[in-house]
């Protein structure tokens, strides 16, 4: 069973990776971005709920 720890590292994780993803895809796939952008959102709100300070992490800032 996961802790605390395990899930906010690696929904950081998860977090970092998928802007990547967005970055290089936001103009050349709308489609897939959009689809990103919502699991961002979901990430986001997960995060933030658990204490995380993004400030420093979000990449995109939407």
């Amino acid at each position: 069973m996961l802790g605390a720890a395990d899930i906010i590292r690696d929904s950081i994780n998860e977090f970092s990776r998928l802007q990547n993803w967005m970055i290089l895809v936001k103009d050349s796939s709308p489609d897939a971005y959009k689809s990103m952008h919502d699991r961002y959102i979901e990430l986001k709100v997960t995060l933030s709920s658990l204490g995380v300070n993004l400030a420093e992490l979000d990449k995109i800032k939407e």
